[in-house]
C-alpha cells in the first residue's frame, strides 16, 4: 500500500508526528474551531493541511494556503471536501479580494518571515471589518533565550512587547493566551451538559503552594485580534487539549520503566562483577583483561 504521508522536515508538522509537537499543533486548531462555525475562514500557512481540514468540519468554507508546492499537492490529495480548498501562494501576496474572510488563522508563521508588517497588512486587507485574526508565535524570551536554543528554521522571533506592538498597528482589541505543555494533575468537575464551569489553581513553587496563580510559563502566545468588540463570542479562560490515550504521559511512563529496567540490569551486572573480582585467581584475570 502506497504511503501518502508527507515527510517530516524537522519543522513542518505532520499528523504522524507524536508526543509534544503533536499536542502543541493540534491544540491550536482545536482551540480555533470554537470560533469558526459557519464562517468563511483562511488558514494561512497551512503546511500539511490537517488544520484546514479540521476547521472545515465546522466552518462554512476554508481556504488553506501555503507557499510550499509539495505540501499543497499533498493536502489536495489527502483532504477532499466541498467546502475546503488548498492554494499555493505566499502570505505576503494573498490572491483574495478585500474583506473576504470572517476568520483568519495563522499558527507559527510569523517567525519564519522577516516581512512581518507586510504579512499583517495582507491579513488586515482580506479580513472583514468585524472579523478576527487568530495568530500564534513563540515567545522569544522563553522559547529561545532562557532555553539557550536556536531554531534554524526561524528567521525573526519576537518578544511579547514586539508582538503586541506589531498587532496593534492594525487591530485595536487583543485577547492573549499563553500556550505550553504542562504535566498537571487535573480534577474535572462532572457537570450537567452545557452548565457553566469555573476553575481554580494551586501551583507549587519552591515548596510554597500558591492559589489562583497562572499555571504556565509562556512558550507560545496565541492572540485573537479584532477591531470590533466580539460580544457574541465567548472566550474561555482556560482551554485544555488532551487525547484519551494519554500518549505523552504513556511515553514518559514507558521511558521511566525502560530506564528502571536497564538500571536494575546494570546493578545486577556490577554485583556479579564484584563477586567475580572477589575470587582470587578469577579476579586477577579479570583485572588484567580490563586494565587500561
Amino acid at each position: 500500500m502506497e504511503n501518502n504521508n508527507l515527510e517530516f522536515t524537522g519543522e513542518r508538522f505532520t499528523p504522524e508526528c507524536v508526543r509534544e509537537i503533536w499536542y502543541e499543533h493540534y491544540h491550536r486548531y482545536a482551540f480555533a474551531k470554537n470560533f469558526v462555525e459557519n464562517k468563511i475562514v483562511l488558514d494561512a500557512a497551512c503546511g500539511e493541511g490537517y488544520g484546514g481540514a479540521l476547521l472545515s468540519d465546522y466552518a462554512k468554507h476554508v481556504s488553506a494556503i501555503d507557499i510550499d508546492k509539495t505540501s499543497i499537492e499533498h493536502a489536495k490529495n489527502r483532504y477532499k471536501k466541498e467546502n475546503l480548498e488548498y492554494i499555493q501562494t505566499s502570505v505576503l501576496t494573498l490572491p483574495f479580494e478585500n474583506n473576504s474572510f470572517d476568520v483568519i488563522v495563522s499558527f507559527e508563521t510569523l517567525e519564519h518571515l522577516a516581512e512581518h508588517n507586510e504579512m499583517i497588512s495582507e491579513f488586515n486587507r482580506v479580513l472583514k471589518k468585524n472579523g478576527i485574526l487568530i495568530i500564534s508565535t513563540p515567545d522569544k524570551k522563553h522559547y529561545s533565550d532562557e532555553a539557550g536554543f536556536t531554531n534554524e528554521f526561524h528567521v525573526k522571533e519576537l518578544y511579547k512587547q514586539e508582538f503586541e506592538d506589531l498587532l496593534h498597528k492594525k487591530w485595536k482589541n487583543l485577547i492573549w493566551y499563553a500556550q505550553a505543555l504542562s504535566f498537571s494533575s487535573i480534577l474535572e468537575k462532572i457537570e450537567e451538559k452545557n452548565k457553566e464551569r469555573d476553575y481554580c489553581t494551586d501551583v507549587l513553587s519552591s515548596n510554597i503552594l500558591e492559589s489562583n496563580q497562572r499555571i504556565l510559563k509562556e512558550k507560545y502566545y496565541i492572540v485573537i485580534a479584532s477591531n470590533e468588540k466580539q460580544k457574541k463570542i465567548k472566550f474561555p479562560k482556560l482551554h485544555i487539549f488532551s487525547d484519551k490515550e494519554q500518549t505523552v504521559y504513556e511515553h514518559y511512563n514507558k521511558t521511566i520503566r525502560d530506564y528502571i529496567y536497564l538500571a536494575n540490569k546494570y546493578n545486577e551486572m556490577i554485583k556479579r562483577q564484584e563477586k567475580w573480582l572477589s575470587i582470587p585467581i578469577l579476579g586477577k584475570i579479570i583485572k588484567f583483561l580490563i586494565r587500561d
